[in-house]
């Protein structure tokens, strides 16, 4: 719980310098921003490859996932989707309607680590709702990962460089497939922060050479998300609990959520309750409504598995709530785009608020569980 808490705290730091760094640093800033961007893609790379590291499934009944798969796409469809509309009609956020649906994805993906902790703790371990909550969090995030995709496309409009795109999410996803759970590498989180460091060094090199050669809008721009999922996803998973490892593996997250509050652009003084940012007080209406709106959309799992008791169900949809890095990775991907604005400020204060309340969440699934299978404690 206390990572949790930790996680709101950095971002929301992270936030507040981002406001008056800029003018304090003055034309100094520019360097801290450009380091402080390598240093968080390096950190969501280390955090993909971990999420990655996680996908463990047996390939020989790989049809016994797919309503899980569909399931697990839906619930993270859902919210986005009513996110997304609620931009689009009842927010004016100056995007475009891809805008808007690149921005609202952070809301798709869940963060399951606290409350598989949470429930292993219990003794809930070996019941279905630990086993079904670990198999949709993971579905739930390689749809996020293989939705952006599309949603890159759309930016990025139909040119040839959307070939070589395609291409390589081709080879990443048939060699991740392939090579599931099959390479024995080294893993310590030196050697994932080693991997990680490679994983952007090589994509941002195919950026910046591409764009030298034939200019900003010839050039090749693939996100470290897949790449980093894939690698972890091919790792034959070795799970290391010792203290030095948690406590490097929390840094990097801590790091991250921090820089993703740095990055964000200035809002405060500009213009409130005009044609740019709403009044504080409407703001805050937003960032409420948004987060019901997100979680409610998790509620998807409670209209399936009707072998199961309502409360399993309820539990299920309860744990889906819980967000982290990912959705903070996706607001990263926006802000790569020059996406600003409203939306923006309310989807991170979104995330701010969601990761208060995981504390809220995680007992209720606690709770709920244990009326079902019993106190095992």
């Amino acid at each position: 719980m206390k990572k949790v808490f930790l996680f709101s705290i950095f971002l929301l730091c992270g936030l507040f310098f981002s406001q008056i760094l800029p003018s304090a640093l003055g034309s100094a800033y520019g360097t801290l921003a450009s380091i402080s961007k390598w240093l968080m893609f390096i950190c969501l790379a280390f955090i993909m490859i971990n999420v990655g590291r996680e996908f463990e499934l047996d390939k020989a009944k790989w049809r016994s996932y797919t309503t899980d798969y569909f399931i697990a796409m839906a619930t993270a469809a859902v919210p986005w989707l009513l996110i997304a509309c609620y931009y689009i009609f009842f927010l004016d956020t100056g995007l475009s309607w891809e805008n808007n649906l690149l921005i609202s994805r952070f809301a798709a993906p869940t963060s399951a680590g606290i409350l598989f902790t949470m429930l292993a703790a219990a003794g809930l371990k070996k019941e279905w709702i630990y086993k079904k909550t670990q198999v949709l969090a993971i579905f739930d995030d390689l749809d996020t990962i293989l939705l952006m995709i599309p949603l890159q496309i759309l930016m990025i409009g139909f040119k040839w460089q959307l070939f070589v795109i395609i291409g390589v999410v081709c080879i990443l996803l048939i060699f991740g497939w392939k090579r599931l759970s099959s390479l024995n590498l080294p893993q310590s989180w030196k050697s994932i922060l080693l991997y990680s460091v490679c994983i952007v060094a090589a994509f941002e090199s195919v950026y910046l050479i591409s764009k030298a050669l034939m200019g900003q809008d010839g050039a090749i721009h693939i996100e470290v998300l897949l790449p980093a999922f894939v690698l972890g996803m091919v790792m034959k998973t070795v799970h290391n609990h010792s203290q030095e490892e948690e406590r490097a593996s929390s840094f990097i997250s801590y790091l991250f959520m921090f820089l993703v509050g740095l990055s964000t652009p200035i809002f405060i003084g500009l213009e409130t309750g005009g044609d740019g940012m709403p009044g504080w007080g409407m703001l805050i209406f937003h960032v409420i409504v948004v987060t019901i709106l997100s979680n409610l959309g998790k509620m998807f799992p409670l209209f399936f598995y009707r072998d199961r008791k309502i409360q399993e169900r309820l539990a299920l949809s309860i744990g889906m709530f819980t967000r982290g890095e990912v959705g903070a990775g996706i607001i990263v991907i926006a802000m790569g785009y020059q996406l600003g604005g409203p939306a923006l400020i309310i989807s991170i204060l979104s995330l701010v608020l969601n990761l208060v309340l995981t504390g809220f969440f995680v007992v209720a699934v606690k709770r709920i569980s244990q009326s079902v299978y019993g106190v095992k404690e």
